[in-house]
């Protein structure tokens, strides 16, 4: 579904991916692990086109989508989730929601009905505003708010970060949940215990590069590699 080759991006004259390739197939849950500052956030708006590589290749489902402006790309069917959820302080989790509806030509797909019962803590605070939620309800409403846009395909970084443990072990069965329900997920983060237990495979970037790809059970088995580009 989605294929990235060898792309380059910088901020400025700053380089900061070096040729980094990955793929995600239809279906899975796929992660890009690695330390702060390693090029996984980097990744994510390569990808969206927030920063465009100036080298490279990003297919999305056959299709190139380097250098296409970042809503053109979520009209095909790629929903973000950046880091710092960038919901609307001011409007209430309902606005939040209908403000980012895309209705699907069928007329099926996600609605604010279906968004509820995938996170019923959310229409308990349906009239509450963006500003005044707790920060695993702003995630949680960050998640919901791109599903009405009808994605096919999700980008999730770091979903874990700032959590309780409580919250975290509920968001890991939300993302369940996504894929589940027909979404495919690719997530960048640094809680490797979490991400672990809900993907199917992962990568781990250091510096700007790929430094290992392989199944989860793989990455479980290596200590080495976890040792040198995961432990801070």
């Amino acid at each position: 579904m989605l294929e990235v080759e060898g792309i380059h991006t910088f901020y400025g004259l700053s380089h900061i991916l070096f040729g980094v390739s990955l793929k995600v197939n239809p279906g899975e849950v796929v992660c890009l692990l690695g330390r702060n500052g390693a090029g996984k956030t980097t990744t994510m708006k390569s990808i969206i086109g927030i920063t465009p590589p100036k080298q490279g290749s990003i297919r999305f489902k056959g299709e190139e989508i380097v250098g296409m402006e970042p809503y053109l790309v979520t009209r095909k069917g790629i929903g973000y989730i950046p880091d710092d959820r960038r919901i609307f302080a001011d409007l209430t989790v309902g606005e939040n929601l209908e403000i980012a509806e895309r209705k699907t030509k069928e007329g099926e797909g996600w609605n604010r009905k279906r968004i509820y019962g995938m996170f019923p803590a959310l229409e308990n605070i349906e009239s509450r505003r963006g500003g005044c939620l707790s920060g695993g309800e702003q995630k949680m409403l960050a998640i919901a708010r791109a599903l009405m846009g009808n994605p096919e395909f999700i980008l999730l970084d770091e979903p874990f970060e700032g959590l309780a443990p409580l919250l975290v072990y509920a968001l890991e069965g939300q993302i369940k949940k996504l894929r589940e329900a027909g979404l495919t997920v690719f997530i960048a983060e640094q809680n490797v215990r979490s991400t672990l237990r809900i993907s199917d495979r992962g990568y781990i970037i250091d510096n700007g590069q790929i430094r290992y790809h392989g199944s989860i059970e793989e990455l479980r088995d290596n200590e080495d590699v976890r040792k040198r580009y995961l432990l801070v």
